[in-house]
């Protein structure tokens, strides 16, 4: 499960400000619940992209733009971050940013999905391009199994994002991320996560329990009306 790039490289398959209408039916956080918060919808997603792949050699959209893989890359370089850290990609997805990461250098990468047609379709992209250091497994981030923990990095774009807007209490399910979040990340490990659904303030509320805002990262900005500002928040956490 992944949020991304389908329009405009930026979000467009979690929508962002519409996402957070004040009209319609609310939760109680101001989401409009959505089927694209959905593990059905996922499912249904990436069963005709790995279709397409198997038929056209396209591996799909990035998320939020290739400016986006290029930012945490970038960031992590310039905190020396060791090439054989361990990385989990938290909802990998087509797994095209694991990818980026092995041509890196990085030597220690997981991806996990919860939907099975992803991992297959990320094993693909991963065997075509030749690569074999990279570990991929059908994974529910919020029933974590006990294999998964001790990870110096981990990566979401978008995935809490489409978490927001499911149907089904949506505010327990972010509850949940944050505590699986907190058992498979080391103690003083990064958290980086790029989000289009949720402000700088409110992600700070979000992780506020057990996390501190390490640094936020320089986005695109938007000028509309008069008014400018960021269609994209990108933060990086710090476990305490």
């Amino acid at each position: 499960m992944n949020a991304g790039a389908e329009v405009d490289g930026s979000c467009a398959r979690v929508p962002a400000p519409s996402a957070r209408s004040r009209e319609g039916s609310l939760a109680e956080d101001g989401f409009v619940p959505s089927a694209l918060g959905t593990r059905e919808h996922w499912n249904a997603v990436y069963e005709r992209e790995l279709q397409t792949f198997q038929e056209y050699g396209d591996t799909g959209e990035i998320w939020f733009g290739e400016e986006s893989m290029t930012r945490l890359i970038r960031w992590m370089q310039k905190h020396k971050i060791p090439l054989d850290a361990s990385v989990l990609d938290i909802g990998t997805g087509n797994g095209v940013f694991l990818v980026e990461l092995a041509k890196f250098g990085f030597s220690d990468i997981t991806g996990i999905d919860y939907s099975p047609s992803a991992i297959q379709l990320s094993g693909s992209i991963i065997e075509k391009e030749g690569l074999s250091n990279i570990k991929l497994k059908v994974e529910d981030f919020l029933n974590l199994s006990t294999e998964l923990s001790g990870f110096h990095i981990c990566i979401d774009k978008g995935t809490f994002d489409a978490i927001s807007l499911n149907p089904d209490n949506a505010f327990e399910k972010r509850k949940q991320y944050v505590k699986s979040l907190s058992m498979v990340l080391k103690v003083k490990g990064f958290f980086l996560i790029t989000s289009c659904n949720w402000t700088k303030e409110e992600l700070l509320n979000e992780f506020s329990e057990g996390f501190e805002l390490f640094e936020e990262l320089s986005t695109p900005m938007f000028s509309f009306g008069g008014r400018s500002g960021n269609s994209v928040a990108a933060l990086v956490f710090q476990k305490k």
